[in-house]
Order: structure tokens, then C-alpha cells, then sequence
């Protein structure tokens, strides 16, 4: 697979303080972006009040944001929460590895 280093792409992973899916959300993340061929540094942001929240329009903890979006819509309001995702064996404190791969691969076309 080609291989692209991009400067203007920006993966960020949004937690919550003590976010007990911290590791597993930021080796899924570093796995999805190199299986996609983008060797880019995951930014870890924490975000730890209603106000950070609201402007990184953050829907919980963890959030997978790229190029400044959520990779995964949501309607909650924004709130310094747990986060969790719909996956074919139920809801679960983060995407599967396909699923971020294919929202990456959104963002993209």
C-alpha cells in the first residue's frame, strides 16, 4: 500500500480524564491510520469540562476526531462523558478497527 505522509491531516484522540478505554482507543486509532497508508502522530487531547467540551464539540470520551471532525456523527450534546459505539456485537467503548478504517476512508473521498 502506498504510503503518504500529509501535513495538513490531523488525527486527534479526545478522552476524559481517567477514560478507562484510553490505550485500547489510541493503538486502535495508530492501527487504522497505518493500515490506511497515513503515517501520522495520534494527538491526544484531554478534555475535562463542560466548556472544553462544547468547543471541540466533543460528545464523549473516546472521540476520534480527524481534520477537526468527528469521524463518527453524533446527536448527543456535547459533555465530558463515556462514549459508546454501535458494533456488530453491541455497544462497545470503542468503534471496531473496520469502522474507523471506513470513516476514515471518508474523509478522504
Amino acid at each position: 500500500m502506498k504510503r503518504e505522509i500529509l501535513e495538513d491531516m490531523e488525527p486527534v484522540l479526545l478522552l476524559i480524564p481517567g477514560c478507562p478505554n484510553s490505550a485500547i482507543a489510541k493503538e486502535l486509532y495508530d492501527t487504522a491510520l497505518r493500515l490506511e497508508g497515513i503515517e501520522h502522530t495520534v494527538r491526544v487531547r484531554e478534555i475535562s469540562t463542560e466548556d472544553e467540551a462544547a468547543l471541540h464539540d466533543f460528545h464523549g470520551s473516546p472521540s476520534f476526531n480527524f481534520n477537526g471532525a468527528d469521524l463518527f456523527e453524533s446527536d448527543a450534546e456535547p459533555a465530558v462523558a463515556c462514549r459508546v459505539y454501535g458494533t456488530p456485537d453491541g455497544f462497545a467503548g470503542q468503534p471496531t478497527l473496520d469502522a474507523l478504517r471506513q470513516a476514515i476512508r471518508a474523509t478522504r473521498s
